[in-house]
């Protein structure tokens, strides 16, 4: 099993096929988040997956229970590989989507955004480190029932460590000599995929190479 999966934050829909259509072979899925679908909807969906490969839909999804389950209900017929809720949502929130998800699709929390940090925490009232959040939130997502997170590779040997069975979706890995960007806790992919990682979420390492191919299948290699 490939599991890279690629990101394709883009409003641009011929772009994004066009590079989906290059790496194929050398992806797992395709990860679409929330700049995708606010402008190609249901239909953009689709059409990425007519080129056969799972799909991530990363909505990241944060509301009261009840409208997040309508919303998972909405998606059904779209029957993504994967889909994403924020765990600061509460407890009953991650009950009722997970609930309302078609019985394909893992439900995965996300814990922390990759481009925060401790001082951003502080900012919106929440004390200890960004370690410590991921810890919490990694115990509330086990506790619900969904099945898995998204944390950074720095934190995901942790929270391996307190859900085993759990499904570890790791974003923002760089490659050893590569741009940050506006990530703050990121790794490579090889340190992610040791320290528990199920998925890796790889964007711009391969969107923005010069030969998108053959940047997938370099960072296939190190795995």
């Amino acid at each position: 099993m490939n599991r890279i999966y690629l990101a394709l934050d883009t409003p641009d829909l011929d772009a994004a096929k066009a590079i989906a259509t290059k790496v194929r072979h050398h992806v797992g899925g395709l990860k679409l988040g929330l700049e995708f679908f606010a402008a190609h909807g249901q239909a953009g969906v689709h059409a990425m997956q007519a080129l056969g490969l799972p799909i991530f839909l990363d909505l990241k999804l944060h509301d009261i229970p009840n409208t997040v389950a309508k919303a998972i209900q909405a998606l059904a017929t779209l029957e993504p590989a994967i889909l994403t809720v924020h765990a600061s949502g509460g407890r009953a929130m991650l009950e009722d989507a997970k609930a309302a998800a078609p019985k394909g699709t893992k439900v995965i929390a996300v814990t922390m955004l990759t481009s925060l940090d401790a001082s951003d925490l502080a900012a919106t009232g929440v004390s200890g480190s960004a370690h410590d959040q991921v810890v919490r939130l990694t115990e509330l997502a086990c506790a619900a029932g969904v099945d898995g997170i998204v944390c950074s590779g720095a934190e995901v040997a942790a929270a391996k460590a307190i859900w085993p069975k759990g499904f570890f979706v790791v974003p923002g890995v760089r490659l050893p000599d590569g741009v940050i960007g506006d990530q703050k806790r990121v790794v490579t992919p090889r340190e992610a995929m040791d320290a528990g990682a199920s998925i890796l979420v790889v964007g711009r390492p391969i969107t923005k190479a010069d030969d998108p191919d053959a940047a997938a299948r370099a960072i296939s290699a190190t795995l």
